[in-house]
């Protein structure tokens, strides 16, 4: 009686391990295909092609290492800093040391951060294997090893965002004294694109890559702090400053929550969406920079916090950063903000973002009263 039953799932199995054994041989042919090429030729021919596979396969097991291991990573990084224990603003004078300024916060957390993307960490999205992608298909494009590259690729939004008001507002007396020349070659060398390696097709050449350029921020940052602490330098801590650097962060991670927003709503195909990991990976890296950033800013800034009463608000902020970075799931998904099958981890994220973004409006409020 049950013997149909079980004959038309015999046939169903039999007929998909039959389609599996087909896809595995069509993916198979060309590699059996050059096994056979390269068994019948002579060593002359193998001792090359042997070797310059076994190189291969080396710079692989170092790229899909270096894509997998996360070193530095701290979601909880600021509070290391002991900021709470600071009692001066940025470059106002040390009580009982004479010349001896306070050093910037902003620019010690930045070079750290550039240091955990460069130094602690191999910097992905300019290494070979990278560049070359999956048979030729961006990696960014594909669900797997570009987790780390979008997250260092966000962490360097907000670094790149930060040097830029460092120059601009920040380390001069804005109309009344000359650009620090440290802060400017810092802001120009993190300008420099994220995918250089030691050789380029355009221009044709040899090239100095992407981390040489990062490495020499990380000492033009401590360069100008150590001139700030020695009163040498110049940290403009006024309050209209302040309002301008939370006005463009603000709108930097606005601009990432427009992205989230437009991939969630036009491109929700759940586990399926190739793209859905590095937009969240991304957003995550420029939310845990501006986190160690923004609780920076606070330090830096302390005498205007504590006479705007900023810190209720600063205490939010600082919860909401954490909170986002929380959300931390192992596969990422960009499902239907209605399903029930796969979650909208795209959405959820972006949910975050607006949160952060709605704290640093609510003090640039406050500064502009």
């Amino acid at each position: 009686m049950l013997d149909p039953i079980v004959n038309f799932f015999t046939r169903i199995f039999h007929a998909l391990g039959r389609g599996i054994g087909l896809l595995v041989a069509w993916i198979m042919w060309p590699f059996l295909a050059a096994g056979r090429w390269y068994a019948r030729r002579g060593w002359l021919i193998k001792g090359p092609i042997g070797i310059f596979l076994l190189v291969l396969a080396g710079l692989y097991v170092y790229f899909v290492w270096n894509s997998q291991s996360w070193t530095g990573f701290d979601v909880k990084y600021a509070t290391a800093y002991e900021f709470n224990q600071r009692n001066n603003s940025a470059g106002a004078e040390v009580a009982d040391a004479a010349g001896t300024c306070s050093r910037s916060a902003i620019a010690d957390v930045t070079a750290d951060l550039i240091d955990l993307n460069v130094n602690q960490n191999a910097w992905i999205s300019s290494m070979l294997l990278y560049k070359l992608g999956l048979f030729g298909v961006d990696w960014d494009h594909t669900p797997f090893l570009d987790n780390k590259a979008s997250f260092q690729r966000g962490i360097n939004q907000a670094v790149r965002r930060t040097t830029v008001e460092l120059v601009d507002t920040l380390g001069r007396v804005r109309g009344t004294s000359q650009v620090d020349q440290n802060l400017q070659d810092a802001r120009g060398n993190m300008q420099f694109d994220e995918e250089t390696w030691y050789f380029g097709l355009n221009p044709f050449g040899p090239k100095t890559p992407t981390p040489s350029f990062y490495r020499s921020a990380i000492r033009d940052l401590a360069n100008f702090n150590g001139k700030l602490g020695s009163c040498d330098a110049t940290f403009d801590g006024r309050a209209d400053n302040l309002l301008t650097f939370i006005d463009r962060i603000a709108n930097d991670i606005g601009s990432t929550s427009d992205i989230l927003r437009e991939r969630s709503e036009n491109y929700n195909r759940g586990w399926f969406d190739t793209r859905a990991d590095d937009r969240f990976w991304f957003s995550f890296g420029q939310l845990y920079g501006y986190y160690g950033i923004m609780r920076a800013a606070r330090a830096d800034f302390h005498d205007i916090v504590q006479s705007r009463g900023l810190a209720p608000l600063w205490d939010r902020l600082d919860d909401q950063f954490e909170a986002a970075l929380q959300l931390q799931p192992l596969i990422i998904s960009n499902g239907r903000e209605a399903g029930w099958i796969m979650p909208t981890h795209l959405a959820t994220m972006g949910f975050y973002v607006l949160r952060v973004r709605t704290n640093l409006t609510e003090i640039r409020d406050v500064l502009d009263r």
